[in-house]
């Protein structure tokens, strides 16, 4: 009777949890992969991305269906939406760069590996901050956001440097080709520092 009531007439729970942060993790593997791949000048590790893209599209549409179909959730359904775009956004802003990387054919992955360092950190921090949301341990959730939010100004400074120095050189391609890499940077710190605040909102709901 118990089995019957449980499953015919008590609203389904899903473990949003959970789902989250297996997406944060795809996500969080996507960017150190793009890392690695860039310290090494590996363009074979590069083209591993694709497969982790599509890992991260089938844990993002998992996820979507989950909230279309149940009523109960642990945070309000729009926010636990919000999450599932943004950390989707942040995946595809590594594809992204990995696409422009081989159109431009750059000369070398590894310029870009001081900037990846620091992303990759924030990529970190955002992890363990939804890891530990279902703990609302608001304390080491806001360590993490307050990391992320520095961090994401550092990139940005980052990439301004990296920019000024191109246009002192007296290749008006490669300067383009760094101005559009960068900003395909900071789109991905960006989408770091979004979740971010998706994440602040989600934990001060909970606290």
């Amino acid at each position: 009777m118990i089995g019957f009531i449980k499953r015919y007439l008590l609203p389904r729970e899903v473990d949003f949890n959970a789902a989250l942060e297996a997406q944060a993790r795809i996500a969080r593997n996507m960017v150190e992969t793009l890392y690695q791949a860039c310290i090494k000048d590996d363009r074979k590790l590069m083209l591993s991305i694709d497969d982790l893209a599509a890992d991260a599209r089938e844990q993002k549409t998992h996820n979507m269906k989950e909230l279309l179909n149940v009523f109960i959730t642990p945070y309000d359904k729009e926010s636990i939406y919000r999450m599932i775009i943004q950390l989707d956004w942040i995946t595809l802003s590594v594809k992204h760069f990995r696409l422009e990387a081989d159109v431009y054919d750059l000369d070398s992955l590894a310029e870009y590996d001081n900037i990846l360092k620091v992303t990759l950190e924030m990529a970190d921090a955002l992890q363990q901050g939804i890891s530990v949301l279902k703990k609302r341990n608001i304390e080491l959730i806001d360590a993490r956001l307050e990391q992320i939010h520095d961090q994401y100004d550092d990139v940005v400074a980052h990439c301004a440097r990296a920019t000024a120095l191109q246009m002192t050189r007296d290749d008006p391609l490669k300067v383009i080709r760094t101005q559009l890499m960068m900003r395909q940077l900071k789109d991905l710190a960006m989408r770091i520092h979004v979740a971010a605040n998706t994440l602040e909102d989600m934990a001060l709901k909970v606290s």
